[in-house]
């Protein structure tokens, strides 16, 4: 026999994690998403790919042909933080960043998704402030080159700039969507 005396809110709280919005705006955020998730993916393939390449023809350039090329270590220096910096959203997606959650686990399933969604929501705002300095980070090195390359030391810190966006967009999703967010609804 089911109690029915309890309001219906309780039913959801003892629940836990509620789907995500169905509303035709939640869906076309999270479609601007996915696709600025499988440009990045690519992103990261592509600059990978070029590191392993670099590090590839230094060691043959420098073992075989007894020279070396100036500008590899600067190259793969840059490959490699632009490679972390463009996954570093699709660790925030799901999750897979380093936390303390002793006291969170104690809490009822309801109260975790609260705070989960509220730190989703805070975390935006510290991804605002990293967007901020890395835009002030990238107007004052614009001027500046790099020792090796012909290009603007500013390049290091566009990929914070694009790191802190993508991070933002995933965090506010979630902030809306909730936890169970980039699950399939079936």
């Amino acid at each position: 026999m089911t109690d029915t005396s309890a309001p219906p809110h309780d039913n959801a709280k003892a629940r836990g994690p509620q789907p995500p919005p169905r509303s035709s705006a939640f869906r076309r955020a999270k479609r601007i998403v996915e696709l600025l998730d499988a440009t990045t993916y690519w992103g990261i393939v592509a600059v990978m790919g070029l590191m392993a390449t670099i590090v590839s023809l230094q060691v043959f350039w420098r073992y075989v042909l007894g020279s070396s090329i100036d500008s590899a270590d600067e190259l793969s220096r840059l490959f490699f933080v632009w490679a972390i910096f463009l996954a570093i959203p699709h660790g925030v997606k799901h999750g897979v960043h380093v936390g303390i959650d002793l006291f969170v686990m104690l809490m009822p399933e309801w109260m975790k998704e609260v705070l989960f969604r509220l730190m989703a929501g805070v975390s935006t705002t510290l991804m605002l402030m990293v967007m901020l300095g890395a835009w002030v980070a990238t107007l004052d090195r614009w001027p500046e080159l790099m020792p090796t390359l012909p290009i603007t030391s500013a390049v290091y810190y566009i990929a914070v700039l694009i790191c802190g966006a993508h991070a933002f967009l995933h965090l506010a999703l979630l902030a809306w969507g909730g936890s169970r967010t980039w699950e399939e609804l079936t």
